[in-house]
């Protein structure tokens, strides 16, 4: 059985309590704390959006948690087979593994891989780095218990945070009733391994030690092959006191392809044939990312009365090899030393109170980065009208570094500091008032020996290094305010405003350090029900972003980014299950998004002349006015499940200029089926059932020219789990 910890209030995994609310509304004194009710409730909790446990009910705000029954559904080869779905949220893969790009509500869209404007956290230690920019090759995705989606800003859990903070639970150390082995094969070379083995060592050590292995060959087409092994101990230690001290080492290896982009006629091509096994036009070729991780994490917890102490210490060291586009980063290591210490404490001032609050430190040290030229291209000879010039890069043929471009060593240094009250002045009214204060320096010597001209194409450098210190600090507040009132026992409306900061990139810095941190301020509204056979979310949202840090080409056709102009989102999101008996349920969500740039000025080229042009009142592009899905599920007490999930992506611009639309994709459709019996299970899941051939992303650019990058044809993963 699972063996809980002592401290009553450390819920690891966290637990889904059933309450059914009843249906009048009390007549007692408003300001009397309210008795639990003898029926049972219905709801979930989470600890993401407030830092304590609450039903997800009660919390001021859009949430929404991926609990474990959907988690084990899945084949989790990436962390998208979880979030897909969730309204306002996209997130897609080039080749189904780590890479998956991000977007809430719009922001992380600057990304052309990994995350940005996001805030990741595993088991509350932040994934993502102090300039904003998050990876998933951390993650095992066989270890997680659940996932809590917040949208907007004004998180507790850290600074760079605009669009939303995802938490990635893994399986606790004291839970020792999810033994088991693994094992999963598919199409495309697809292969899974994973196990699981946890026990007490006596009445007061618990442990777990976990692996995995995933690859993928995805021969659909060219450059796109995945392999990850993971490994992970945990301890758990039960003190006398009552205290629990959980901690774990993980050791992780990834290596990555990302294929290159197609043009408009190789894009038809593969709807035509449904594979693309040919290099493209794309110039880039060999991408990708190859990376090691060690990670530590421990975490402690102590209940003395009304006061709960929460210290956490972390550590990480990780190196990459990661070709991209024009050059290739050898990073040989970054050390990340972090600590976050909060408390909780419960008493009263308006009516029942919590306060949470903490301070927070974390430490980036890279030495001895690198960036090299691609030693293996294909190029063509100078142009007629200057054939003393550099020849023009084609293609790469491999992704052999080459010479030495830039030397760079940074430090990235953040301290923050966070505090929220929640009163509850009556029965039905909980108030939350918070902020969280970031304190992000960034100290980068460079050495540049040279550097890749877009303009020319081709590598350029330069008669004596240039050297460059780059010193910036950035001050981030954001403040919370948010209000939940209780409608009736079964409905719950809320109301928030909240603004978070968000810091450029290390990149962008270095390309203008008088770059300022752009500021996303939402105002919303929602409304929240919660019964034992339906359930929904509504939320209507309005977030405003100043000083959006945009990209523009220089004369010399140097890219530079700059603090420009403002957007505007305006949003409605909805998501409800019904239970139909005990044995089918539906699902649904929509998300309309009306984004806009309410002042913006893009510069466009033609040939080596810029014309600034206005885009104010333009449509953001790749965010779709519409976005739907539905699913549908049957549960047979004999142990058969049959599940299918079927996503829309409406159609969207492709540019800043409004010019073209892609029609984005409607209903692909996932298939899971499943036999369990006893200890053993067995699943069938099914991506793209129907082998839709579509486009992830499509982009224009201000000389016309297309890119696609297509999705994947149909694949199925058998999966055999034995449980222990």
């Amino acid at each position: 059985m699972k063996r809980q910890p002592r401290n009553k209030n450390l819920k690891y995994p966290l637990i889904i309590s059933l309450t059914l609310f009843h249906l009048s509304i009390s007549a007692a004194d408003e300001n009397e704390v309210a008795e639990p009710d003898t029926d049972e409730e219905y709801d979930i909790i989470s600890v993401t959006a407030s830092r304590v446990e609450r039903r997800t009910q009660d919390v001021a705000g859009s949430i929404d948690v991926i609990d474990a029954e959907r988690i084990e559904s899945e084949k989790m080869f990436n962390i998208k087979d979880a979030i897909q779905g969730s309204p306002g949220v996209l997130i897609n893969s080039k080749n189904s593994a780590y890479d998956s790009r991000l977007i809430i509500r719009g922001a992380g869209q600057k990304a052309n891989y990994g995350v940005r404007e996001i805030m990741v956290i595993r088991d509350g230690v932040p994934m993502t780095d102090p300039d904003s920019f998050s990876r998933f090759d951390f993650i095992d995705t066989q270890d997680i218990e659940r996932i809590e989606i917040t949208k907007g800003p004004g998180s507790l859990f850290g600074a760079g945070s605009s669009g939303g903070t995802i938490q990635i639970i893994s399986k606790s150390v004291f839970d020792t009733d999810s033994n088991r082995i693994k094992l999963g094969v598919g199409e495309f070379g697809q292969g899974n391994l994973h196990g699981r083995l946890a026990g007490d060592l006596d009445d007061s050590n618990a442990y777990s030690l976990t692996a995995s292995y995933r690859k993928s060959d995805n021969n659909w087409r060219e450059w796109n092959e995945f392999e990850s092994k993971q490994l992970a101990f945990k301890h758990g230690y039960l003190l006398d006191s009552g205290a629990t001290l959980e901690s774990e080492l993980s050791y992780h290896e990834a290596d990555l392809q990302i294929p290159g982009s197609m043009d408009e006629s190789e894009f038809e091509s593969y709807l035509e044939s449904g594979e693309q096994k040919d290099t493209t036009s794309s110039p880039w070729q060999h991408s990708g990312r190859y990376s090691t991780i060690w990670f530590f994490n421990s975490r402690y917890e102590q209940e003395m009365g009304d006061l709960t102490l929460k210290p956490r210490i972390y550590a990480n060291h990780w190196d990459h090899y990661h070709p991209v586009t024009g050059a290739i980063n050898d990073n040989p290591g970054t050390l990340v030393l972090g600590t976050d210490l909060e408390m909780a404490y419960k008493h009263q001032l308006w009516g029942p109170s919590t306060l949470v609050a903490g301070v927070t430190a974390r430490r980036d040290n890279t030495e001895g980065a690198k960036k090299f030229t691609y030693a293996d291209v294909e190029t063509s000879p100078p142009p007629p009208w200057n054939p003393m010039g550099p020849e023009t890069i084609l293609h790469t043929n491999s992704d052999e570094a080459g010479e030495l471009l830039e030397e760079e060593d940074a430090t990235n240094t953040l301290y923050g500091f966070f505090i929220q009250e929640t009163l509850q002045p009556n029965r039905r009214t909980t108030l939350d008032i918070g902020f969280r204060y970031d304190r992000n320096h960034f100290d980068i010597d460079n050495t540049a020996y040279g550097e890749y001209s877009w303009g020319a194409a081709s590598y350029t450098f330069f008669d004596t290094p240039e050297i460059t210190n780059t010193d910036k600090t950035f001050n981030l507040f954001s403040p919370k305010l948010g209000l939940t009132y209780e409608l009736s026992n079964l409905l719950n409306l809320y109301t928030v405003v909240a603004q978070s900061g968000q810091v450029p990139s290390e990149s962008e810095i270095q390309s203008n350090p008088k770059l300022d941190a752009a500021t996303a301020r939402n105002v919303e509204i929602g409304l929240k029900g919660r019964a034992q056979a339906w359930s929904f979310d509504l939320a209507l949202y309005r977030t405003t972003v100043s000083d959006e840090i945009v990209s523009v080409l220089n004369e010399d056709l140097t890219t530079e980014f700059q603090n420009a102009g403002e957007t505007l989102k305006k949003g409605l999101e909805l998501s409800g299950r019904y239970d139909l008996n005990r044995h089918f349920w539906l699902e649904g969500s929509f998300a309309y998004s009306d984004y806009s740039f309410t002042d913006f000025e893009e510069l466009v080229r033609t040939g080596r002349t810029q014309t600034p042009v206005d885009r104010s009142g333009n449509q953001l592009p790749f965010i779709p006015r519409q976005q739907y899905g539905l699913g549908m599920g049957y549960s047979h007490p004999a142990g058969f499940k049959a599940v299918l999930r079927s996503n829309s992506w409406g159609s969207y611009y492709v540019d800043n200029a409004n010019t073209e639309k892609y029609g984005g994709y409607d209903f692909v459709t996932n298939l899971l089926l499943s036999y369990q019996t006893g200890s053993h299970a067995l699943s069938l899941n099914v991506e793209n059932l129907f082998d839709k051939l579509y486009a992830l992303e499509v982009k224009k650019s201000t000389s016309g020219d297309k890119t696609f990058s297509a999705a994947s044809p149909r694949s199925a993963m058998l999966s055999y789990t034995y449980k222990f």
